[in-house]
């Protein structure tokens, strides 16, 4: 029996590929070379899911995806938080002394800045983590070292020299999970819940006070809330959200009557477990 194909952004290596390892064990991770290529895999069914980041403790939303989330015609049907951590690597033999320049991708450098300071290492950005740790391994260069995962360096046959370089030990990145699968089921009665959605309000003086009113008021937990341009326009201004609980609650339902009376058009784009990651940050 074939078995079942996860979609992720990147190199084999990358965080999001450790991310479907850690989620889906069973499932083959299949890179893709941009967001779009990962979404497309999973509309066309080449893959049952998707693996997307969304947005980084340190810094902030994935500014590719929220756009893409909407016009996708896929579903959420899960989170995950996944703690980011940077190795050292070079290729097999090389010492820390050996060392003049280290690659990896802008992000990784800025996190790992003190480490490459106290080694006094130039440095190059290049596009993924991952992607530094195959070049390094395909073209072998002993004055040269990689930032990136440690599922690269396995991946890669490198050497790690040192582990867990980053500056800020509290970098998380949360990854939604997509499926095409529109009857996908729902979870189960009595788990806690997160629904995302987008909505555009309409052209009329505080449309957006108005619309989020019916959260307060009926006591709707709203835990996220960004705005973004629709179609590169500065007046068709969309908005992402989360709250917690599901269409279904009482609560819910009337908020989403009060918003969609505000609202020109209004999406839910999926319904999910909360991941056990929010309990242990409150």
């Amino acid at each position: 029996m074939n078995r079942k194909r996860i979609a992720f952004q990147g190199d084999l290596g990358a965080n999001s590929h450790e991310a479907c390892q850690a989620a889906f064990p069973d499932m083959d991770p299949v890179p893709c070379a941009t967001f779009e290529d990962a979404f497309e895999a999973v509309r066309s069914g080449d893959c049952h899911l998707g693996m997307i980041p969304v947005e980084n403790s340190i810094a902030g939303r994935v500014a590719d995806v929220h756009h893409l989330l909407p016009s996708s015609g896929l579903r959420i049907i899960g989170e995950l938080f996944k703690p980011i951590h940077f190795q050292l690597m070079a290729n097999p033999g090389v010492r820390i002394e050996d060392l003049k320049s280290v690659a990896s991708m802008p992000f990784a450098l800025a996190q790992c800045r003190g480490v490459i300071t106290r080694l006094g290492l130039a440095r190059e950005s290049v596009s993924d983590t991952a992607l530094a740790a195959r070049r390094l391994s395909e073209h072998p260069d002993r004055t040269q070292a990689a930032i990136a995962p440690a599922l690269a360096a396995r991946l890669y046959g490198l050497e790690i020299l040192e582990r867990d370089i980053e500056d800020t030990h509290n970098n998380t990145t949360r990854f939604l999970i997509m499926t095409a699968d529109a009857n996908a089921p729902a979870p189960a009665a009595g788990v806690k819940c997160v629904t995302s959605f987008v909505f555009r309000v309409r052209n009329l003086p505080a449309a957006l006070y108005k619309a989020l009113g019916g959260f307060a008021t009926n006591g709707v937990n709203m835990t996220k809330l960004e705005s973004y341009m629709e179609n590169a326009a500065f007046t068709a201004t969309f908005f992402y959200s989360e709250i917690d609980g599901r269409p279904e609650d009482a609560p819910v339902a009337r908020a989403f009557e009060e918003l969609q009376f505000f609202s020109e058009r209004f999406e839910i784009l999926g319904v999910y477990p909360a991941a056990p990651y929010r309990a242990q940050v409150v």
